[in-house]
């Protein structure tokens, strides 16, 4: 019985982040990517200190992913410039610390990763577009 209420309640979670990404514009779905790349490193952290080395391997693996495959994957590399190169080079650098971090079982490296997602996600939430601004003058043409 248990087993399929946390089925349940994990299906509902499914929908309720699948809706929330459909509905998503492409800022937003930004901000979730570092909310889920700090979500996955705070149950790493959690396995990490109760031992569950195969618990906490598939959380840093899930972290890893959506860095490599979400972050860096969005990056626009013509259009961003320096800045774009430079958050290449800082998600490389994450990477290789959450790997380090699982071999080395270091939850050091692990807060280290979180706080610099952390710095991003505020910096990003920063500029978020306004919809009450109203378009520039260039693409009211």
């Amino acid at each position: 019985m248990y087993s399929s209420m946390q089925f349940g309640a994990s299906a509902y979670a499914r929908v309720g982040v699948e809706t929330s990404i459909v509905d998503a514009n492409p800022h937003r779905l930004i901000v979730m990517l570092y909310e889920g790349a700090r979500s996955a490193i705070a149950i790493a952290q959690m396995q990490m200190q109760a031992g569950n080395v195969a618990e906490k391997g598939a959380a840093i693996t899930k972290a890893i992913n959506i860095i490599s495959g979400g972050l860096r994957d969005a990056l626009n590399m013509e259009a961003g410039g320096q800045i774009a190169a430079r958050l290449a080079s800082l998600y490389d650098y994450m990477i290789r610390r959450l790997f380090q971090a699982n071999i080395d079982n270091s939850a050091a490296m692990l807060a280290e990763v979180d706080g610099l997602l952390a710095t991003l996600e505020e910096a990003w939430l920063g500029i978020q577009p306004s919809m009450d601004q109203p378009a520039p003058a260039s693409a009211q043409r």
